[in-house]
């Protein structure tokens, strides 16, 4: 049963709203970021293609409708999705972001390596993964969330050692330069990005195997493999004034 209303306040006074999440999924695909997207299957925007997500159910908490609405619409698996490390955004209450009705969202991200093709369910008609740059208008205000989410995911490489995940288990530096040029959409002085990789404690270490060639004429390239470091101490920040 559950508890009484406190006395003097009356929930009826208030107009209702509904609660929704949605999700910026990313991963990097042939040296490009890429962003997982669902063609909408029913009114509003049917056909526009938008993040991910729904309508939280009166019985569940946001982050459990994330994952939910995350397989429900792109097919990935319950496997999959419950092993993804999603990080809470931002909330998105404008009054008119929904033509349908008064809509809350809560938006999560995540940047992520070697997810599977993904295909459409629920309500959506289809499920792909976007280069970021080729996008389009996006439905609702998802594409202020998905600058947002950019943005995060640009300051999480700042910060801790997610660019190791989307290299091969021995990379070189080079490799490792590519990914953060790839989030950031700037590039990198390879002289400040080696130096400051390596004076970085934990971020890589050299790994076993003969040094690998990357065209060109210079001498083979150095392997390394990431390191015990989960945080970057000092952080390794973007160029000023030439963040993307």
């Amino acid at each position: 049963m559950s508890a009484a209303a406190p006395e003097g306040y009356d929930p009826h006074a208030f107009e209702p709203f509904a609660v929704t999440v949605d999700l910026a999924v990313f991963t990097v695909r042939d040296s490009r970021l890429h962003v997982l997207l669902v063609e909408r299957g029913e009114e509003p925007y049917k056909g526009h293609w938008a993040l991910p997500g729904g309508f939280v159910l009166p019985r569940e908490s946001a982050g459990v409708a994330a994952r939910r609405e995350l397989a429900e619409e792109t097919g990935l698996s319950g496997d999959t999705v419950s092993g993804l490390h999603l990080e809470q955004l931002r909330t998105y209450s404008d009054p008119d972001r929904d033509p349908r009705m008064r809509v809350v969202s809560v938006a999560y991200t995540a940047l992520v390596p070697d997810l599977p093709e993904p295909r459409g369910g629920g309500d959506a008609a289809g499920a792909r993964w976007w280069d970021t740059g080729r996008t389009g208008p996006l439905a609702f205000d998802h594409d202020r969330i998905l600058t947002d989410a950019r943005d995060r995911i640009g300051a999480k490489l700042e910060y801790s050692c997610l660019a190791t995940a989307f290299c091969p288990p021995a990379f070189t530096l080079g490799e490792l330069q590519q990914v953060y040029e790839t989030v950031w959409g700037v590039e990198l002085d390879r002289p400040n990005f080696r130096r400051k990789v390596l004076a970085t404690p934990g971020f890589v270490q050299p790994a076993e195997g003969a040094p690998r060639r990357t065209g060109g004429r210079g001498k083979p390239a150095a392997l390394y493999r990431a390191g015990d470091a989960t945080a970057l101490h000092p952080p390794l920040l973007r160029p000023e004034g030439r963040n993307t």
